[in-house]
């Protein structure tokens, strides 16, 4: 097992059968610490000791979809609606500033209400505003001409996960109306304008197989995004998935030193996820390979409405506490916070 994660890092892909052979292996201790070893010594070629904080604004939790997993899915009725004003989202791009972020994160649920024109014309405000900043949206699924006006706006990145490579998973965590297809035909629209754009999946969804996860890596492989954002499955209460049983830290984690060598100059988040369900799943991230942390910058007194999941962590916290917790945790990494965009470099 120990050649194959040194013929990963060398070649940067396996078969699907040695994934599967690989990620078997999640809960073997020394297998885990030799490839978290190699992945951090992949992070720390390419960006040493630096670790990117990219500030997120949560800005509506409507959304005409009704994935089975999330919490504020279209179906959840129990779930109280918000929309943050253009005001709104720049203030706490202002705010954010002020912290240091040079990343700014746009994430909402595929909300109809902010159509191209609402959309374009907050995207431009922030671009004026803040030119020598990053611009990321995580508006789900949209048409071409629709990405293509946010890019001529000024976004510089875009986030949308594929959730799942295998149409079949796809279909058990979705409804009919949604496709694997459709979602991967996004992420190339994507690709081909330009953007920095970033996918990934969650670990330990429903019915996910450890050869799922392999199809999943070989996909990243294959499209070759510059971000990927892996985090545990994490049941809500108000979902079908409700007595489900979450992912793991443990695989996640074994999941990211793969992608790092995988995709070896990637910026690859320690989620929120991670430390919604350990203490110190932040840390584990960082010390597997991780270089992105995304505190929030949502006004505190909608935080509690944008719950995907339960026992979100941070949500009481105001910006400038979930920075300095952000901090003290990193620091303990032996890394350093740094106020940069944060743009992921690519290889030698």
């Amino acid at each position: 097992m120990f050649k194959l994660i040194e013929k990963l890092e060398k070649e940067h892909i396996l078969s699907k059968e040695e994934l599967v052979a690989l990620i078997d292996q999640h809960n073997n201790t020394e297998i885990s610490n030799f490839l978290f070893k190699k992945a951090r010594e992949v992070k720390e070629y390419y960006y040493g000791k630096d670790i990117f904080i990219r500030g997120l604004i949560e800005f509506t939790n409507y959304c005409k979809n009704d994935c089975y997993y999330c919490g504020i899915c279209s179906s959840n009725k129990n779930v109280a609606r918000y929309r943050l004003t253009k005001d709104e989202i720049l203030s706490c791009c202002e705010l954010g500033y002020d912290l240091g972020f040079r990343t700014f994160v746009l994430q909402g649920g595929e909300d109809p209400w902010f159509n191209d024109e609402r959309m374009v014309d907050i995207v431009s405000s922030i671009k004026i505003k803040y030119p020598d900043c990053a611009l990321t949206l995580s508006l789900g699924e949209r048409s071409y001409e629709s990405y293509k006006l946010l890019k001529d706006a000024g976004a510089d990145r875009y986030l949308l996960r594929h959730e799942t490579a295998n149409p079949e998973h796809y279909s058990c965590l979705h409804p009919q109306k949604m496709s694997s297809e459709h979602r991967k035909e996004c992420l190339l629209d994507l690709k081909s304008l330009g953007y920095q754009f970033g996918t990934g999946f969650m670990v330990g969804s429903p019915y996910q197989t450890i050869e799922n996860l392999a199809e999943d890596l070989i996909f990243i492989y294959d499209i070759q995004p510059q971000m990927v954002g892996i985090g545990p499955f994490i049941p809500h209460h108000e979902t079908r998935f409700a007595n489900f049983s979450g992912g793991t830290v443990e695989l996640t984690i074994f999941l990211i030193s793969i992608l790092r060598l995988i995709l070896p100059t990637s910026l690859l988040p320690s989620t929120t996820a991670l430390g919604s369900i350990d203490e110190f799943g932040r840390e584990k991230a960082i010390l597997a390979g991780a270089n992105v942390v995304m505190p929030n910058l949502s006004p505190t007194q909608v935080r509690e409405k944008y719950m995907i999941y339960d026992n979100k962590v941070g949500t009481e916290d105001d910006a400038l506490t979930s920075l300095e917790n952000i901090k003290r945790k990193i620091e303990s990494t032996g890394n350093k916070v740094v106020v940069s965009r944060g743009d992921a470099k690519t290889t030698n």
